[in-house]
């Protein structure tokens, strides 16, 4: 299956009307991503996760690991003051390197969608049973760490391939984040079961923000731009807000507190839904995935 046949289109003025709990206008979830990269990948297929030197690139891999080390605990100390419960895009081999994040991460009850084992392993050019192979290996992989059943799945550096979806609904996880293409969750066709892709808006990814030259600054106007226009339009038709965030670039010593000036803006407004990426997934299967279908916008 094509990926343009994975999803109808149904315009967002053509919906059954959406509605979060406690009438929210818009559900706001935070995801950081805790990635791990391998300091000496294997040889590359596709894409080389680190091209600008002979491996290995000590620029590119320290940049990366300072997250871990140091900017995720600034931004634990953020999220804790504002409250807000994250869902992490979480690379697994993190938590088998990092046992303390893992830790920091379970006592704070977060939430997670898988971001792959490590994020210099990419999809691209796998066959459907090496992909559905990885696959598995995640889902075993994360039940071992955390005695539970993986509800998200965002591929890793977005490495997408035309099996994915399918893969990942028959291994029954809930929701999807490889697609930018909307600002509420919606039903994509599979082969088997069911999965909706979920609102994670790369126009306020950090990292992506940071490629173009943006610093802490822009990521606050983008944040505060965003969240007033669908706050707004959330009065008639609810929406998804999603705050991408890279401990190794939002937890900089000059770049934290712009993510706290977000969070506190968007905290404080009403009708907000602090919500993890399941819970929205949830809501949305129980009280709009039917509708919706019912409208063509399904199977």
């Amino acid at each position: 299956m094509s990926d343009p046949d994975r999803f109808a289109y149904l315009p967002i003025t053509g919906r059954p009307l959406l509605r979060w709990p406690g009438n929210a206008r818009v559900a706001v979830w935070v995801c950081p991503n805790i990635e791990h990269y391998e300091f000496l990948p294997g040889r590359p297929r596709v894409r080389d996760p680190w091209p600008r030197t002979p491996h290995p690139d000590i620029l590119g891999y320290g940049s990366k690991d300072y997250g871990n080390r140091v900017g995720l605990w600034r931004m634990f100390e953020v999220m804790d003051r504002f409250g807000v419960r994250c869902t992490v895009s979480l690379n697994l081999a993190n938590f088998e390197h990092y046992p303390e994040i893992l830790e920091a991460c379970e006592r704070r009850g977060w939430d997670y969608m898988c971001h792959g084992i490590y994020n210099t392993q990419y999809l691209w050019g796998l066959e459907r049973d090496e992909e559905a192979d990885f696959v598995a290996e995640c889902v075993a992989t994360f039940r071992r760490l955390t005695g539970r059943r993986l509800a998200g799945w965002f591929s890793p550096a977005a490495s997408h391939t035309l099996n994915t979806p399918d893969l990942v609904a028959a291994a029954g996880i809930k929701y999807y984040c490889d697609f930018y293409h909307d600002d509420q969750p919606f039903p994509i066709r599979v082969r088997s079961g069911r999965l909706i892709s979920l609102p994670y808006q790369m126009d306020l990814n950090d990292a992506v923000l940071q490629a173009g030259a943006a610093e802490g600054a822009e990521f606050l106007t983008i944040a505060r731009d965003m969240f007033d226009t669908l706050h707004a339009e959330g009065a008639e038709q609810a929406r998804v807000m999603c705050l991408a965030i890279h401990p190794y670039i939002m937890g900089r010593p000059h770049r934290h507190r712009y993510l706290a000036e977000a969070l506190e803006y968007i905290c404080g407004h009403a009708g907000v839904w602090l919500a993890t990426g399941e819970e929205i997934a949830d809501w949305y299967y129980q009280y709009a995935y039917d509708g919706v279908v019912a409208a063509g916008g399904g199977h």
